[in-house]
């Protein structure tokens, strides 16, 4: 693979990412106002990932630790309000000045949106791990006729 053995393609990912990063982190604080927000960053985010492990360089470990922080995330922000007696999934809303920035808002979404990246991207590196994976030959349990447990090669 070309990826592989051409320092060109590396160097080319290496530079790229932080611009994709940009990119990503622009879609998720401009999600609510205008098109974007957790799926899409999430998405130009694993893109980033894919490519950095087609090249062999680094890439977010545990996806599965990610995925259940972003599940608890999204849990936590949809089932939040009934402790307070509003309905699922309400929305809060924070409102402050900040010196260079001005008016700032930001609310629940924000962080709901960002359980939704840790999903998507968590999935994105698990999918890339599993394909990575895939000549390799795992051992599975199963029953017999009799009930007893065999390995599988």
């Amino acid at each position: 693979m070309i990826a592989d053995r051409s320092i060109v393609v590396q160097d080319g990912i290496r530079l790229a990412s932080p611009l994709a990063i940009i990119v990503a982190t622009m879609l998720f604080f401009g999600g609510h106002n205008q098109p974007g927000g957790g799926f899409a960053g999430g998405l130009v985010l694993g893109a980033v990932v894919a490519l950095r492990s087609a090249t062999g360089l680094s890439v977010p470990l545990h996806p599965v630790r990610m995925m259940a922080l972003g599940g608890v995330i999204i849990g936590g922000v949809a089932l939040g309000p009934l402790v307070v007696g509003d309905v699922v999934l309400d929305q809060y809303i924070w409102e402050t000045t900040l010196p260079v920035l001005g008016k700032v808002k930001a609310g629940t979404a924000l962080i709901f949106d960002a359980g939704v990246v840790l999903v998507v991207l968590g999935l994105i590196v698990a999918m890339l791990d599993a394909l990575a994976q895939g000549g390799e030959h795992r051992t599975t349990l199963r029953l017999d006729a009799e009930g007893d447990r065999e390995a599988d090669q």
